[in-house]
């Protein structure tokens, strides 16, 4: 069935959504890969009680995914099967201080802008974000971190619905953080959290900023098309490292490249498929294995059908 098919079968369940509803949607437009199928459907909520409100009324048997700002993400050939929920910037995107020392972020503000407004409060500690280039939503989801501070140092507590419609929060212990990675129940969708920082500087904040942005723009392919870092780090090694010593910086599957400023990034020189990039992927995957006896873990979220056509 097609997305309009589908969003027609449902349209009587969703009278009351007043969110967007968008039918074979492609991803190519949400992701920095550039690549990716449609999406059955994609669902823009207007807020919480929107969101709330379609996921109570959803069909249970029709899968939902959640995605952010497509910054560390691939999208298959073949779309999304079900519906693909992303937090509108007008409905998630506010940052609130709601204390000396503490911020309540929507999931889908660019971690950047959260380390800009701590900034202008003085509340240090976030600097960090401002060299992520992905959303909250995401932090939270994957822990994500860099320049030795992760999301778990500033976690107080997140706001979560789950699939029937039910809102939760969340205490820092029971989102289980690990090391890129949360235990909290993958079919929550993140709208909120609340941060803690501490008194801070202001100068001293920026200082630390414009350092996270140095090293970034430095070291790492900014102005390309890509997702980030594609492999974490295993226990005791840098996935860049065992990517080079495997002889693959620069190695290319049609225009997928795994990057020559950081080989830990993967990058879409021009017209490269969702196929072509994973299968970059796990060709380096391959060879490190036969390099190193180490098997690299995707840090990039892989999603959707493969393209069957």
């Amino acid at each position: 069935m097609s997305g309009a098919g589908l969003l027609k079968k449902l349209e009587r369940n969703l009278e009351d959504v007043r969110g967007r509803l968008l039918p074979d949607e492609p991803m190519s437009k949400y992701t920095w890969f550039q690549v990716g199928g449609p999406a059955d459907i994609l669902f823009q909520p207007a807020d919480e009680e929107d969101l709330a409100l379609f996921l109570n009324r959803l069909p249970e048997d029709i899968p939902v995914m959640v995605v952010g700002v497509g910054s560390n993400l691939l999208v298959r050939d073949g779309g999304i099967e079900g519906v693909v929920i992303r937090l509108s910037a007008k409905g998630f995107g506010q940052v609130e201080q709601v204390s000396d020392t503490r911020m309540m972020s929507g999931a889908a503000v660019p971690d950047k802008m959260l380390a800009k407004k701590a900034l202008e409060a003085g509340i240090g500690g976030f600097a960090f974000y401002h060299g992520i280039p992905g959303g909250i939503g995401g932090a939270l989801r994957m822990n994500a971190g860099a320049n030795g501070t992760e999301t778990t140092n500033r976690v107080v507590e997140v706001h979560a619905i789950d699939r029937q419609g039910e809102k939760h929060i969340l205490s820092h212990a029971e989102m289980g953080y690990t090391y890129r990675h949360s235990a909290a129940s993958s079919d929550l969708i993140f709208t909120r959290a609340v941060f803690e920082g501490e008194i801070q500087d202001m100068d001293e904040i920026q200082q630390a900023m414009d350092e996270v942005q140095h090293h970034r723009e430095t070291v790492q392919p900014v102005k390309e098309k890509t997702g980030g870092s594609t492999f974490k780090n295993p226990d005791g090694h840098s996935a860049w490292k065992l990517v080079d010593d495997a002889g693959m910086r620069g190695f290319k599957v049609g225009d997928a490249q795994m990057s020559e400023m950081h080989c830990n990034f993967m990058i879409n020189t021009g017209t490269a498929t969702a196929d072509d990039l994973e299968t970059l992927g796990e060709t380096v995957r391959e060879k490190v294995l036969e390099n190193s006896a180490i098997q690299l873990e995707w840090e990039i979220k892989r999603i959707g059908r493969f393209d069957l056509a």
